[in-house]
């Protein structure tokens, strides 16, 4: 009988693609793949460890097995991802139930920790992290409609708060030729949302040719048969060159949502987060981005409380955001992450006081939302059937301007019609619940 591999993969969707990419060699290597960790003879925790937050869930998880283990009814442990990056030998030091770790340099080699493990031995991997694979063949754990696409791998941006450079090395983009071979791939298997992620998908291309690429890439990717939505994620403000905007104002399977991280708006805070710009800049750029692409949506994220934010920058940054008015926003208390330079910044604020200006802007931004939800009453929009909730009897889908995971559904009646998951169907909006758009299918 084979043994029986299961992963759960924590934090953002890179890390769903890196996971992908595992359970491909660990398939290849002969093991069972299975959807349930927990009744699996090894399970494997492809961690996030980017913030405090995230680091404790990858712990949480791997403790969860550990009980698992101990009882039982989980043969082995096995830990990759970023937090074995980043905390490598510490991480079995500190928990003993733990089988393997291996870094991200490791990944190929994956197959090879579990047949050591299974040896009843222990395993630790640290190649250089530049070893990471950047493509390679997947097993698709999202739905068959819908999959991302990672187009990069690390971060040259350098932001003192982020040690994604650390755990990830700098930016390293793949060619255009091979991420449209992975991109016709896709559509073959029947792929109609295709998800553009890297650390920084603006930046793509600057390594390999000298210039961004990201641009011409989506064009490449719009000639692919068989995508209905092509998403871009992650893009930095100081990279929206105007043909990259008129890329996704022209292109029509490119929907008109733009995912664009700003962190701040007060130049001073900007400053000390080594990211350009002012409340001044970023205003023009995202009336720009409104007025080049009729019916955008923005999706962005702040940090509150990061070292020295004065209450005048933070207020600053919660007039910036009612002005703005994003229509998809979240917020986060600065997180001091170790190795990295604000970390040692003068002026650390208390958790409290993080948490306070967080909570006051998530606030503040639940009341724009709730002006935007209710100005979408009465309006046609077309959504992605992703299934039917039993409990409150009816579909659920997202439009255009909603990611998968981290964006918001739709749910809608369709009294008449059998909605099928996976399949585009016109909806009448009718009201909202909470964060939720509520309609009706239009027969």
């Amino acid at each position: 009988m084979a043994t029986k591999v299961g992963i759960v993969s924590l934090g953002c969707a890179k890390n769903q693609v890196d996971a992908e990419m595992l359970l491909y060699k660990i398939k290849e290597a002969g093991y069972e793949l299975s959807d349930d960790p927990a009744m699996c003879d090894i399970a494997i925790v492809n961690t996030c460890g980017f913030i405090e937050s995230a680091k404790q869930e990858s712990i949480d998880e791997i403790l969860e097995l550990a009980t698992l283990k101990r009882e039982g009814q989980v043969k082995k442990i096995v830990v990759t991802g970023c937090l074995a990056q980043r905390y490598n030998n510490d991480i079995m030091k500190e928990m003993c139930e733990i089988d393997a770790v291996v870094g991200i340099g490791g990944n190929d080699k994956i197959a090879e920790v579990l047949d050591e493990i299974m040896t009843d031995k222990k395993a630790e991997l640290f190649p250089d992290k530049l070893l990471m694979p950047l493509e390679g063949k997947r097993v698709q754990s999202t739905p068959s409609y819908t999959a991302y696409l990672k187009i990069s791998e690390g971060c040259d941006n350098r932001c003192t708060y982020c040690a994604i450079p650390v755990i990830r090395g700098g930016h390293r983009s793949r060619t255009i030729e091979n991420i449209l071979d992975e991109a016709n791939d896709l559509a073959r298997k029947g792929v109609k949302e295709l998800n553009v992620i890297a650390q920084d998908t603006s930046r793509y291309g600057k390594d390999l040719y000298g210039e961004y690429k990201l641009a011409q890439l989506l064009r490449e990717l719009c000639k692919i048969d068989g995508f209905k939505w092509i998403r871009v994620l992650y893009c930095y403000p100081d990279k929206m060159t105007d043909e990259l905007i008129a890329t996704i104002r022209d292109e029509e399977k490119i929907v008109k949502y733009i995912d664009i991280p700003l962190q701040h708006c007060n130049k001073n805070v900007l400053k000390r987060m080594n990211r350009g710009g002012s409340r001044e800049e970023l205003s023009a750029l995202i009336k720009k981005l409104r007025k080049e692409i009729p019916g955008l949506a923005i999706r962005t994220t702040f940090i509150a409380g990061f070292p020295g934010e004065t209450e005048d920058e933070f207020e600053d940054l919660c007039e910036f955001i009612k002005e703005m008015k994003f229509e998809r926003m979240g917020c986060f208390p600065y997180s001091v992450e170790e190795g990295t330079p604000a970390a040692k910044f003068d002026g650390q604020l208390d958790e409290d006081t993080k948490n306070h200006r967080a909570e006051v802007i998530t606030d503040q931004q639940s009341y724009i939302m709730d002006a935007y939800l209710e100005d979408m009453i009465g309006k046609e929009v077309e959504i992605l059937c992703e299934g039917y909730d039993r409990y409150a009897e009816c579909w659920f889908g997202r439009t255009y301007a909603d990611a998968p995971e981290v964006d918001t559904v739709t749910f809608f009646t369709a009294e008449g019609a059998k909605p099928k998951v996976g399949e585009f169907y016109n909806i009448k909006i009718t009201d909202y619940l909470d964060s939720s758009l509520v309609g009706e299918i239009l027969i």
